[in-house]
C-alpha cells in the first residue's frame, strides 16, 4: 500500500554523512582516552543523539570535558561542510515521490545545524528540504522514543498508521515501530539483520524503494 507520508532519517539515508562522523568520532574518543573501532562505534552510537553518545562514552571510561558536546558539534559541522556526498539513488526516489503525489520529510535526531552543512552542499536537496525538517530538539524523547516520527507525521498532518519510514539503524528502525509506523531499513553494506531484528524490512538500492513504496 502507498504510504501518504514518508518520513527518512537524514545521515546514511539521504547524505553519506556517517563514515566521515564515525572517523572524526574514532580520532575524538581516542584523544580522550577511549580507543574504539569504526565498527565498534558504528554498533554503539549510529542513530544516536551526541548528547547520548557523550553520557555512554564517558560510562565507557572516555574522560569527556563537561561542555563536550557544544564544543564537539560546531567541529563535526565544520568537518561535513567540506564535502558530504548524497546517497546513491536517493535523488530518484524524491522525484518518483513527487510524481506520485506522496509528501516527504527528515526525522533526524540530529541538529538543524548539522543537516543545513550537509544538505546544504546540494542545491537539489536544500530546496526539497525547507520547512519539513524535524529534528531531536523539537521533542522531548529522541529516537528510540517515538516522538519525532509522531511530531513529525503530526506537523505533516497525517496519521501514523499511514506513514512510512526510511531509516538505516536499529535505533530508528525500534522509533518507528514504537511509533506504529512501517519502515523500510537502508542497509547498502550488510546484510540488514539487525534492522530486521529492530523491525524494519531491510533494502540494499534506493532504486528500490519506489517498488517497495508502490509508487
Amino acid at each position: 500500500m502507498t504510504p501518504s507520508l514518508v518520513i527518512f532519517d537524514c545521515d546514511g539515508v539521504i547524505v553519506d554523512s556517517e563514515p566521515l562522523t564515525t572517523r572524526f568520532l574514532c580520532d575524538e574518543l581516542a584523544a580522550h582516552g577511549l580507543e574504539l573501532t569504526h565498527s565498534q562505534i558504528d554498533a554503539l552510537f549510529v542513530g544516536g543523539t551526541i548528547a547520548g553518545l557523550a553520557i555512554q562514552a564517558r560510562e565507557m571510561g572516555a574522560r569527556l570535558p563537561e561542555a563536550w558536546v557544544e564544543e564537539f558539534y560546531p567541529r563535526l559541522c565544520a568537518r561535513l561542510a567540506q564535502y558530504t556526498p548524497m546517497i546513491p539513488g536517493i535523488l530518484d526516489v524524491l522525484r518518483a515521490l513527487e510524481k506520485a503525489g506522496v509528501p516527504y520529510c527528515i526525522g533526524s535526531n540530529g541538529r538543524r545545524v548539522k543537516m543545513a552543512a550537509t544538505l546544504g552542499q546540494h542545491p537539489e536537496l536544500a530546496a526539497r528540504f525547507t520547512t519539513n525538517i524535524f529534528a531531536a530538539p523539537d521533542v522531548a524523547h529522541p529516537k528510540p522514543a517515538p516522538d519525532l516520527f509522531l511530531h513529525a507525521a503530526r506537523q505533516m498532518g497525517h496519521p501514523p498508521a499511514a506513514c512510512v519510514v526510511v531509516e538505516d539503524s536499529p535505533t530508528g528502525a525500534r522509533a518507528a515501530r514504537a511509533a506504529g509506523m512501517r519502515c523500510f531499513g537502508y542497509a547498502p553494506g550488510h546484510d540488514g539483520a539487525r534492522l530486521a531484528e529492530a523491525g524494519a524490512i531491510p533494502f540494499r538500492a534506493m532504486a528500490d524503494l519506489p517498488r517497495l513504496l508502490a509508487l
